[in-house]
């Protein structure tokens, strides 16, 4: 009998794999990847543990012009709110300066936090498998090996039902603007987009980050979803300032999907400051 085709993400074992390396980024976002290297230890000095890239440009699929700069950073403290504040300012020093990119995305975390055991199958999680190593000690190194399975499906999206206050509270303060509006739909349809996904990678048992792979896979199990799904995807790489679209995500694709999360996976256990990667 033959073998089953491994799925894609996964090694031999069946173990996921990371995601992206420096050897993929496009050579137009070198430089801007070389910058965050110099500027990340300026703003941070010694205790800056360590700084990762993720998403589109370690993966070799950014698109110049429509990528952000996602930056994952490590202190060796809990950041304070100057911290915050200090790589809110980097982002956008960085974006004004290179044009290559549509804005500067930062993660900012504490070690302790990171390795801590409720982030496990969450934010350690996400540093083990979708980000690439940039400066200091990979923590990856200090982290298990990771499954495509329910549990990391619940510890990583299971708090849908918690965002979408959020998010309506959101989609009120942005107003009339449709400027305001493009963020929080190319914002929100990625979300939807993952969250689906991992509801049903456990039995698709493979990982993938594009966005369209993610949303047909998730129509091959929910079929009468599938093109509310295919439609998200797409305003996830091209959004549009749509006020109906953002209602309807909060009104109807949302709520389903996270009644359906629970009902599949349970909910994600709440982390004290109600913080994730969101």
């Amino acid at each position: 009998m033959a073998e089953p085709a491994r799925r894609p993400g996964l090694d031999a074992q069946g173990f996921l794999t990371r995601e992206g390396s420096l050897a993929r980024v496009p050579d137009a976002f070198r430089p801007i990847v070389a910058a965050a290297r110099d500027r990340l230890p300026d703003v941070f000095g010694a205790r800056l543990h360590s700084a990762y890239l993720y998403g589109s440009i370690p993966r070799g699929t950014a698109r110049v012009g429509r990528s952000d700069l996602d930056l994952f950073v490590v202190l060796r403290e809990e950041p304070t709110a100057g911290d915050r504040d200090a790589v809110r300012a980097l982002g956008e020093a960085m974006d004004a300066r290179f044009p290559q990119i549509d804005g500067v995305g930062t993660l900012l975390h504490g070690r302790e936090r990171l390795l801590s055991e409720p982030e496990r199958y969450d934010l350690a999680w996400f540093v083990a498998c979708l980000c690439t190593p940039l400066l200091g000690d990979d923590l990856a190194a200090s982290l298990p090996r990771y499954r495509p399975d329910s549990l990391l499906a619940r510890e990583t999206n299971g708090d849908l039902a918690r965002w979408l206050p959020r998010w309506r509270e959101r989609i009120e303060g942005a107003g009339d603007a449709e400027e305001a509006r493009r963020p929080l739909v190319r914002f929100m349809s990625r979300h939807l987009v993952r969250t689906g996904f991992t509801l049903v990678m456990p039995r698709w048992r493979g990982w993938t980050s594009d966005l369209r792979e993610m949303a047909g896979v998730f129509g091959a199990y929910y079929p009468e979803r599938a093109a509310q799904m295919r439609t998200a995807a797409e305003y996830g790489r091209e959004p549009v300032g749509d006020p109906v679209v953002l209602r309807s995500y909060v009104d109807d694709l949302g709520p389903w999907l996270a009644g359906e999360y629970a009902r599949v996976h349970g909910t994600k256990a709440p982390r004290p400051d109600g913080n994730s990667t969101g």
